[in-house]
C-alpha cells in the first residue's frame, strides 16, 4: 500500500482514507498483548456482582439438595428390597441388614434364589454420610428404612429432621 495525502492506496488501486493512529483516538495496544489495570477491574467487577447474586442462590439450597437426594436413595432401596422379596419370599432381616442387598447372607434365612451381582452394587450412605437405619419387620410396615438427616440422630427439625419411608411424600 501507498500514503498519498491521507489515502491509503493498495495495489488494486482502490483508495482508504487513512485511519488516525490508535495512540491519537485515547486507545492503546501492548505489543505483549497483555490486558490494562482498568480491563482486568472491570471484569473482577463483573465476577463479583455475579457472584454476590448468584453464590446466596446456590449454598441455600445444599440442605434441600441434600434431603431430595436422601428421598431419592430411599425409594431405590426400596425398589431393591422389593426385589429381594419377589425372588426369596421375604425381606432381609433387621441382623442381615442392607448388606444383604449386596451380598448373599450367610445367616438364616438363607436365601435360596438370591441374585448373583445382588440388588445394589454397595450399601449407601445417606448424603451426610450415615448409614441408613433398616428395621424388618418394622414398625410402619415390612420394613422400617429411615435416614435421621444431617445430625444422624432420631428426631429434629429442618435439616436435622428424620426421612422415613413411610412419611415420604
Amino acid at each position: 500500500m501507498t500514503r498519498e495525502d491521507g489515502l491509503l492506496r493498495d495495489p488494486r488501486g482502490l483508495e482508504r482514507l487513512q485511519s488516525a493512529p490508535l495512540a491519537q483516538c485515547g486507545l492503546r495496544r501492548h505489543a505483549e498483548g497483555a490486558f490494562t489495570l482498568i480491563e482486568v477491574m472491570v471484569v473482577v467487577t463483573i465476577l463479583a456482582i455475579l457472584a454476590i447474586l448468584v453464590v446466596p442462590k446456590i449454598v441455600g439450597r445444599t440442605d434441600d439438595a441434600r434431603r431430595t437426594a436422601a428421598i431419592v436413595e430411599i425409594k431405590n432401596i426400596e425398589e431393591a428390597l422389593h426385589l429381594y422379596k419377589l425372588d426369596n419370599g421375604v425381606y432381609p432381616t433387621t441382623e442381615q441388614g442392607l448388606e444383604a442387598l449386596v451380598t448373599k447372607p450367610s445367616m438364616s434365612p438363607i436365601p435360596e434364589r438370591w441374585r448373583s451381582g445382588g440388588y445394589v452394587p454397595k450399601v449407601p450412605k445417606d448424603p451426610w454420610s450415615h448409614a441408613y437405619v433398616y428395621l424388618s419387620p418394622g414398625s410402619h410396615g415390612d420394613f422400617d428404612l429411615a435416614s435421621y438427616g444431617a445430625d444422624g440422630e432420631r428426631g429434629g427439625e429442618g435439616k436435622d429432621a428424620d426421612l422415613e419411608n413411610w412419611d415420604l411424600k
